[in-house]
């Protein structure tokens, strides 16, 4: 999707961080914008930040709940008249981890960073399809999707799913010239992650990241990147129907050296019947087909 300006974006989580980051992009590019977000204090700091721009609508809305999440949509709809671009955006951090045996924070975890970007697809995406011009989605996992982050199970399993989730969803929309790209930030200045002044320590605790990562996350954040230079990745992706948007390059070797531990676990001298080769075939040859198809200007 390289012509952007007039094009309409809705981002969800859109009021502060990664998100506003999207939104100032996006409206950099002679978009119109709708910043959607649960939180009020983050929505009216972005009012100011965003004041005197008449290309952006805001509205309050828990991604986790699919009434709300509608009633947003058809607002949007009726301030814009359409929807080009889907940012699901939205998330929190927490959640605990897999063996604690607290569901609460697990449930909220998991309904907002995978919940939220099931409901944006289901309930957004049938808009933009109907509307017959092309699109572009664009699914905030992290980092956390790609290599573990110990302690915070909730988190990690959510953003794994995202990555398989656009995936799929991307041979789902090329026939219909809509784009899909998978967002994969590291850190990045944002209202997720509560950064005290240097020289505090973080507290011991029996679940959860243990002090020693969390020391490590916290001066990593005190260098993070720009939400500004985010937004600027993403429409570059965008443009060029990016199925990953992969900002951090810190982790590169890691991921190489996963990925071929991975490759190293499949048997070297197994025979394999004709018939699943032949599947196998078949399903690459169309994957490859969906997942490289071009989507529309």
């Amino acid at each position: 999707m390289r012509n952007l300006e007039g094009k309409v974006g809705f981002v969800t989580g859109g009021a502060s961080g990664i998100g506003l980051g999207m939104v100032s992009a996006f409206l950099g590019e002679g978009m119109k914008a709708v910043v959607a977000d649960y939180d009020e204090a983050h929505l009216n700091q972005a009012r100011s930040v965003l004041a005197g721009s008449n290309a952006v609508h805001f509205l309050r809305v828990d991604v986790s709940d699919r009434a709300a999440l509608k009633a947003a949509a058809d607002e949007a709809l009726a301030v814009f008249g359409r929807i080009h671009v889907l940012c699901n955006n939205a998330g929190v951090g927490g959640g605990g981890a897999v063996d604690d045996p607290d569901f609460d924070d697990w449930d909220r975890a998991m309904g907002v960073n995978l919940g939220g970007v099931v409901n944006g697809v289901k309930i957004i995406v049938p808009i933009i399809k109907d509307q017959g011009e092309g699109g572009h989605v664009v699914n905030t996992a992290s980092m956390a999707g790609v290599v573990p982050l110990p302690g915070l199970g909730a988190y990690s399993a959510a953003k794994y799913a995202v990555r398989g989730l656009s995936d799929s969803l991307r041979m789902s929309l090329a026939p219909h010239g809509i784009g899909v790209s998978c967002l994969f930030p590291g850190a990045t200045r944002s209202a997720l992650v509560e950064v005290p002044e240097e020289g505090e320590e973080p507290p011991a605790t029996e679940d959860g990241p243990s002090p020693a990562l969390m020391h490590e996350l916290w001066a990593a954040m005190r260098v993070a990147m720009d939400p500004l230079e985010m937004g600027a990745a993403v429409v570059e992706a965008i443009r060029e129907n990016r199925p990953h948007i992969c900002t951090h390059a810190e982790f590169l070797d890691e991921v190489r050296e996963r990925n071929r531990a991975f490759e190293a676990a499949f048997p070297a001298d197994a025979q394999i019947p004709e018939a699943r080769s032949r599947f196998e075939a078949t399903r690459r040859a169309l994957a490859t087909e969906l997942l490289t198809m071009p989507a529309k200007d």
